[in-house]
């Protein structure tokens, strides 16, 4: 029988903790306070939305809200009254999400934000690039060809300012070590793959590796302008590959984008939940 005593005493403390936790759950549920924190749960409650799931593309959802009913409860209880002001929310993540989806393509943004994210494919100089985006004071993404980018290392500190990701991913030891490059000056490792077509080694090796793969909906490599006039959309992945049909038109193109109300982001920032 003795020994059996200290697991008795583990199971009598187990059950006193729990019994004491609900007899507090019960008392603030009938509090007052509570009362009125939980009749305002509509005011403040907003439902998150799932990602977009067709075939093997995904869009990203969006976070939803709600109170944290503890945290404001405890709040307001130092004051011993009910205080809106005092409310506390939590973030709610939708149930489907890009980051438990690495095997789909990214081929957007969430429809209803009006974001656009530049995406420039680098394989020569991006400096007159650079500077257009200075001075137009707008984001980018360069996804930077890993030959040209270990012929041209210093580049990253040009781009130090700037979303900085590889293109080449068909090693992951060689992978590594570019990371490790930008990492360095940046304190930043590449989170995308990019593809312009359907690859599924792709998406297979960037899935194992925690990446996501996007697959812009709209690929630009001249007419800049005339193809933004007639092409534009809400959460846009606009892929362009530095040329000089690009330079030309970079700056008025900025400036057209502008003018429609969208917002110039870059990638992560578009396909934040």
């Amino acid at each position: 029988m003795k020994k059996f005593k200290p697991l008795l005493i583990v199971l009598l403390l187990v059950f006193s903790f729990y019994y004491t936790n609900k007899i507090t759950d019960i008392l603030e549920n009938i509090d007052p306070i509570m009362k009125e924190i939980k009749i305002t749960t509509k005011k403040y409650e907003i439902k998150p939305i799932n990602a977009k799931i067709n075939s093997n593309k995904i869009t990203p959802g969006k976070k939803g809200r709600t109170i944290d009913y503890k945290k404001s409860y405890h709040k307001m209880k130092k004051y011993g009254t009910y205080n809106e002001s005092l409310t506390v929310l939590k973030e709610v993540k939708p149930t489907i999400s890009i980051d438990n989806n690495y095997d789909k393509y990214i081929v957007g943004g969430n429809y209803h934000n009006r974001n656009i994210a530049l995406v420039f494919i680098v394989d020569n100089n991006p400096n007159k690039i650079i500077n257009i985006l200075n001075k137009k004071k707008v984001p980018g993404t360069f996804f930077i060809d890993r030959n040209y980018l270990e012929k041209n290392i210093n580049i990253i500190k040009d781009l130090s300012n700037y979303e900085i990701e590889l293109l080449n991913y068909n090693n992951k030891s060689l992978l590594d070590t570019t990371n490790s490059y930008i990492n360095t000056i940046t304190n930043k490792r590449s989170k995308y793959c990019y593809t312009e077509k359907d690859n599924q080694e792709l998406l297979d090796f960037c899935s194992s590796m925690k990446m996501h793969t996007i697959k812009p909906n709209l690929i630009i490599n001249s007419n800049l302008y005339h193809n933004l006039r007639t092409n534009i959309n809400n959460s846009q992945i606009i892929s362009l590959k530095i040329n000089n049909y690009i330079e030309k038109e970079l700056a008025i193109s900025i400036d057209f984008i502008k003018s429609k109300g969208y917002n110039l982001v870059t990638l992560d920032e578009l396909l934040k939940e």
